[in-house]
């Protein structure tokens, strides 16, 4: 090895060594330090120091005392650091200096979407009425979505174009397509094939329909579900409940509205309106539950008799927050977000 080289080497290593032992800041790393350069095995010192037989012999002089000069340096920097720790010295400071009298970093809490809160709202308020909540998936069959509904298959509620169906590779056993439900009234038939009268639920969820996006419509969108099933129900009993859910989420200056219509799933059906901003508004449909849906899930007509109804929780909290827009509450704009 060439003297210069050997040389520039001895430098390199003490200038790498003081800096080691220059931010070393507690017990652990000064340690760490003194083995990786003054190990007696392994040491970089020791390794450098065996590279000397290497060295022209005329040239070993002035090789050794500048090894003798490095190693000093080390063991210096090694004793600078061990004093520096036992006399309680400052410790190296890394990164930016922090001053304790500058005012803290304000933590920005997150908080749950409108829609989540009026979910747990409505779950609340209808909790006080006696109703319980009810899960389903959002996958579904066509038994629980239309056929136990009371929609046969010839009917224009199950066009492929009004519904959200899954690729033909996407079935259960028996080829049975399957779709993303359209309502959430498929829980209420889960929850009837399951579960004996008196059934007194709710259903929370999102439902999904291919509806151009406007003002007041969404392909995705939330679904309140209320199915109560019993004996001596009347439709009296269903305006009643949805009367007084209406007057305790919206406020006691709601008018709500009922107008005749149609679903397979009940007769007598109800469209269920409440005026806001000088105009009434389909906030969902009821009516009491058709003898063929009880049948389809082992109940007799002739024992039990029951309503239901659907209502949409988007509109709703749009009602209460005065939003004018449904889409807002899908762009995820933080601006808009915060304000709940």
């Amino acid at each position: 090895m060439a003297l210069a080289e050997f040389l520039q080497q001895l430098d390199d290593l003490a200038s790498a060594a003081e800096q080691a032992f220059g931010s070393a800041d507690d017990a652990e790393s000064v340690e760490a330090a003194r083995v990786e350069y003054l190990g007696a095995k392994q040491g970089r010192v020791k390794a450098v120091q065996k590279q000397m037989g290497g060295i022209d012999s005329t040239d070993r002089r002035a090789a050794g005392m500048r090894f003798n000069e490095v190693k000093q340096r080390v063991e210096a920097a090694f004793q600078a650091a061990t004093e520096r720790l036992a006399s309680g010295g400052p410790r190296v400071q890394r990164g930016p200096h922090f001053d304790p009298t500058l005012p803290g970093t304000p933590v920005r809490s997150g908080r749950l979407h409108p829609i989540t809160q009026t979910i747990e709202e409505l779950k609340d308020i209808m909790g006080r009425l006696g109703f319980s909540a009810a899960e389903g998936p959002e996958i579904e069959d066509e038994w629980h979505n239309f056929e136990a509904l009371n929609i046969p298959r010839e009917h224009p509620a199950r066009d492929p174009l009004d519904n959200f169906y899954l690729s033909a590779a996407e079935k259960l056993a028996g080829d049975s397509p399957l779709l993303l439900r359209s309502q959430t009234s498929t829980v209420q038939i889960r929850v009837m094939e399951s579960t004996p009268p008196p059934v007194r639920i709710i259903s929370l969820g999102r439902v999904y329909r291919p509806d151009t996006a406007d003002a007041t419509h969404y392909p995705m969108f939330h679904q309140m579900e209320g199915l109560l099933i019993d004996r001596h129900v009347t439709m009296a009993d269903l305006k009643s409940v949805l009367r007084l859910f209406a007057t305790s989420y919206l406020g006691g200056d709601v008018h709500i509205r009922f107008r005749p219509s149609f679903f397979p799933f009940t007769e007598p059906s109800v469209e269920v309106d409440y005026h806001w901003n000088d105009q009434w508004i389909e906030f969902g449909g009821a009516g009491m539950v058709d003898p063929n849906v009880l049948r389809a899930v082992g109940y007799d007509p002739e024992q039990v008799i029951g309503f239901a109804f659907g209502l949409g929780v988007e509109r709703l909290c749009m009602r209460r927050h005065r939003i004018t827009d449904i889409r807002e509450f899908y762009k995820n704009d933080v601006r808009f977000l915060h304000q709940f």
